[in-house]
C-alpha cells in the first residue's frame, strides 16, 4: 500500500508547493497532510469508528486553518497517491478508495456544516437587511407623510389664525355696530320721552283748558235757560257729561304720557299716584316700599324708573292674572335696586326676551330702558309662584349716596 522504496518519484505532498485556496504556509500544510495520511492509514488497517472521529477532528482543524473543501480534496488526493502505488492491484485499490471515501466524507462534515451555517446566516443577514431596507423605506415614507401633515397642519393653523383675526375684526365691528344701535336706541327713547312730555303739556295746558271752558259755558247756558226749555236742559246736561268724561280721559292720557307730578313734586309722589290709579283701575292690590333717596337720581333715570314701574304694572294687569303685587325700591351704596313680584301666571322669560316680533314689547322696552342708563335687568318666572322682575340702576354721574342703605317708606294700598 505504500510507495515502493526504490521509486525515484518524490511524492507530490513532499514537493514544495502552496495550496491555491489558502494563505497558510507550507509547513502547516505539510504537517496537516502527514497527520491526514497517518490517520487514513490507520483507518485502512483498522476501519474503527475512532478513526472516523479522527477524520472529523482533522476536518475541524482544517476549518480552523481556513481551509475549504477544495483544499481538503487536494490533501486527500495527495494522501491517496501516497497510499496507492502504481503497481497496486485493482481490487485492493477499490477497497482503499472505498474506505478513503468514508474517511474523506467524515473530514468534510465540519466544513460542510460550517458552510451550511454560514449560508443560513448569510441568508438570515440578507433577510434582515431586506427587512431593514423595507423598514427604512417605510420610515422614509412615514417621515415624508409626516412632513406633508406638518405642512398641511401649518397651513391649517395659518388659515385658522387668519380666520380668527378676520372673525375678531367682524366681532369688533359687530360690537361697534351694537354700541351704535344702543346709542341710537337711547336717543330714540330720549326723543320719545321728550315728545311724550310735549304732548302731555299740550293735552293738559290747551285741550284740557278748552274742554273746561266749554264746560263752563254750558253751565252758564244751563243757568240762563228758562224753566220751560226742558229739552235744552237735557241736551246741555248730556253735553256736560261728555265734556267731563273727555276731560278725565285727557287727564289720564297726559298722566300716562308724562305725569306732571314727576316734574313738579318728584319721583316718589308720582309713583304713589300711579300706583293708586292702577289699583283703582285694575283692582290688583299693590304693597310697596320706596326709599326717598331715589329723588337724588337725575331726570333721565327718574323717568326710566317711573316707566319701568308703569310698564310692569301694565304687564301684570294684561298678562299676569294676579291679585297681589309687591314692589320694592331700595338704595344700597351707589345703586338703586328695584324688585316687582306678583302671584300670577308664569311664562318663559328667556323665550319672550329673545323674540323679535311685536309681542311682549313691554318687557323688551323695560330691558332697553334699564340698559340705556347703564343698569342691569333680570326676570324670574316660576310656575305657581308668579313672576319677579329685578333691576339695578347705578348712581353714576349723579350725587353719590351718603349712607349704605336708604330709608324705606312702607305702605299698603
Amino acid at each position: 500500500m505504500r510507495a515502493q522504496a526504490g521509486s525515484k518519484k518524490t511524492p507530490s505532498w513532499r514537493r514544495k508547493q502552496r495550496f491555491p485556496m489558502t494563505e497558510k504556509t507550507e509547513p502547516d500544510l505539510i504537517h496537516l497532510l502527514r497527520r491526514y495520511l497517518a490517520a487514513l492509514q490507520r483507518h485502512q488497517k483498522q476501519g474503527a469508528q475512532s478513526n472516523l472521529r479522527s477524520a472529523n477532528k482533522l476536518g475541524r482543524e482544517a476549518l480552523t486553518m481556513g481551509l475549504g473543501i477544495l483544499d481538503m480534496a487536494r490533501i486527500h488526493e495527495e494522501a491517496l497517491i501516497a497510499l496507492v502505488g502504481p503497481n497496486c492491484p485493482s481490487q485492493t485499490r477499490k477497497k482503499i478508495m472505498a474506505k478513503a471515501e468514508a474517511f474523506f466524507v467524515e473530514t468534510l462534515i465540519p466544513i460542510e456544516t460550517t458552510h451550511i451555517a454560514a449560508t443560513e446566516s448569510k441568508i438570515k443577514r440578507n433577510r434582515t437587511h431586506e427587512e431593514l431596507d423595507k423598514s427604512a423605506r417605510a420610515l422614509s415614507n412615514s417621515n415624508l407623510k409626516l412632513k406633508n401633515e406638518v405642512v398641511k397642519r401649518k397651513a391649517v393653523e395659518q388659515a385658522l389664525r387668519k380666520s380668527k383675526e378676520h372673525y375678531g375684526l367682524l366681532l369688533d365691528e359687530s360690537r361697534t355696530m351694537q354700541n351704535r344701535l344702543r346709542e341710537l336706541s337711547q336717543q330714540v327713547l330720549k326723543a320719545h320721552e321728550e315728545e311724550r312730555k310735549r304732548i302731555s303739556r299740550e293735552l293738559h295746558d290747551e285741550i284740557a283748558q278748552a274742554l273746561t271752558a266749554i264746560h263752563v259755558h254750558l253751565s252758564a247756558l244751563d243757568s240762563e235757560a228758562s224753566v220751560g226749555h226742558v229739552a235744552l236742559k237735557k241736551r246741555i246736561a248730556k253735553t256736560q257729561r261728555l265734556v267731563e268724561k273727555s276731560v278725565k280721559t285727557v287727564h289720564r292720557f297726559a298722566l300716562e304720557l308724562r305725569p306732571a307730578l314727576l316734574d313738579d313734586l318728584g319721583l316718589v309722589p308720582a309713583l304713589r299716584s300711579h300706583i293708586k290709579s292702577s289699583v283703582e283701575r285694575t283692582g290688583i292690590q299693590v304693597h310697596y316700599t320706596m326709599s326717598p333717596k331715589i329723588e337724588e337720581l337725575n331726570g333721565l333715570k327718574q323717568s326710566v324708573l317711573y316707566r319701568v314701574v308703569q310698564e310692569a304694572l301694565t304687564n301684570v294687569a294684561k298678562h299676569g292674572d294676579a291679585t297681589l303685587v309687591k314692589l320694592s325700591i331700595r338704595t344700597i351704596k351707589d345703586t338703586v335696586h328695584l324688585e316687582i313680584g306678583d302671584n300670577g301666571k308664569s311664562f318663559d322669560a328667556k323665550r319672550v326676551l329673545a323674540r323679535k316680533n311685536g309681542t311682549h314689547l313691554g318687557l323688551i322696552g323695560i330691558q332697553e330702558r334699564i340698559q340705556m342708563v347703564g343698569g342691569s335687568f333680570a326676570v324670574a318666572s316660576v310656575p305657581n309662584e308668579g313672576t319677579t322682575l329685578r333691576a339695578s340702576i347705578p348712581f353714576a354721574n349723579d350725587r353719590p349716596l351718603t349712607s349704605g342703605v336708604g330709608i324705606l317708606v312702607n305702605m299698603e294700598t
